[in-house]
């Protein structure tokens, strides 16, 4: 398969169409595909015979697992590749976020399968989000030495309560009503029904200036109730556990939790497990980056996060954790520092640290 391959552009009636076509690979972004993506963006908002995108996966288990962080990792240990990709990879990334989140025409996602890393960037902060009963959405960077990006610091901030900041340090992972009721996904159409859906909106004779009220319409007619979110359930728990201002009251608070012996006790402990085997720096970076990121907007979350990106790309975590989930599949990173004890607040002050000329700007 060559690289033009990666992703397929197309048009059923008046809507342009994206294919996420590496499902040997989740259909996880390269910045090839980007650099695919964002011109065809541009070319379709000038073209009056395309009413609307709409972007999908090809068939498989995903709609899209995120970005290549192998590539990204390799080059920036100088192993394979171009070493500016560690900058590149995620400016130009958030450049097309940012024209996505602020498209003039309708923008659809379905969200089919498995939705993480840079397959949330490019579906959660578009208009339209249409779940299947497949979906399993989640942001679980901090596994691998990272944080949650992608305009993550805006949209899981606009989750209920303080379920963001749970599914930001887990990485918990959420299926379709759970998607939902966060705000994540706007609709519900079971995955048999999605081609229909596709026709109607393709074939639909589209009015000047009605468009998105037209989508509206045709989304109505084939959305469906895809039942209870069991987050919901849990919800007081979550906003009891992740209220503190610090990870090591979080991991307190999940302790009294598990001890008091109610309906929740499994999960706190379950919870607080996971949350100590993931980089103690990528915590306190990704609580401080939500607390300080409340009420962002999408351009000052990308411009944030771009920050972060290249203060990761210098120091340990992330390459071990690829490492450890992508290269030698032990699962076993050695993260450093080891303990929450030793992320000081110097060190953690240094990941926002203003980056001067090479900030993320926009137009």
């Amino acid at each position: 398969m060559s690289d033009s391959d990666d992703i397929l552009f197309a048009r059923e009636g008046g809507v342009a169409t994206v294919t996420l076509n590496r499902p040997h690979a989740l259909n996880a972004f390269t910045l090839g595909m980007y650099r695919r993506f964002a011109p065809m963006l541009r070319q379709w908002e000038g073209d009056p015979g395309i009413h609307a995108v709409l972007i999908r996966g090809a068939e498989g288990r995903a709609f899209c697992a995120g970005g290549d962080v192998r590539a990204i990792a390799e080059a920036g240990r100088g192993i394979a590749g171009d070493p500016s990709l560690t900058s590149r990879f995620f400016w130009e990334e958030y450049e097309l976020i940012r024209h996505i989140h602020r498209y003039p025409k309708p923008y659809l996602a379905i969200i089919d399968g498995i939705t993480m890393g840079g397959g949330a960037g490019v579906s959660v902060n578009g208009a339209y989000r249409i779940a299947t009963e497949r979906t399993m959405l989640a942001m679980p960077e901090t596994g691998i030495g990272l944080f949650p990006d992608v305009g993550a610091t805006r949209f899981l901030n606009l989750a209920p309560g303080h379920v963001g900041r749970y599914l930001a340090l887990t990485g918990a992972r959420l299926g379709p009503a759970d998607a939902r009721y966060c705000g994540f996904a706007t609709h519900f159409v079971p995955k048999e029904r999605v081609p229909l859906l596709v026709e109607a909106l393709g074939y639909m004779a589209w009015r000047a200036g009605a468009e998105s009220a037209q989508v509206e319409e045709v989304l109505a007619a084939f959305d469906t109730d895809p039942g209870e979110p069991p987050i919901a359930l849990r919800r007081a728990a979550i906003d009891r556990s992740f209220a503190g201002d610090t990870v090591e009251a979080v991991l307190d608070a999940l302790l009294l939790e598990a001890k008091e012996g109610g309906s929740d006790d499994e999960w706190a402990a379950e919870t607080r497990a996971g949350l100590l085997t993931k980089s103690p720096t990528s915590l306190k970076v990704t609580l401080r980056q939500l607390t300080i990121g409340q009420g962002y907007d999408i351009e000052a979350a990308l411009a944030l996060e771009y920050r972060l990106t290249q203060h990761f790309m210098r120091g340990h975590d992330f390459y071990e954790g690829v490492r450890a989930a992508l290269i030698d599949k032990d699962q076993r990173p050695h993260w450093d520092p080891a303990t929450l004890a030793e992320v000081t607040g110097g060190i953690v002050d240094g990941y926002f640290a203003p980056l001067g000329d090479s900030e993320l700007r926009f137009d």
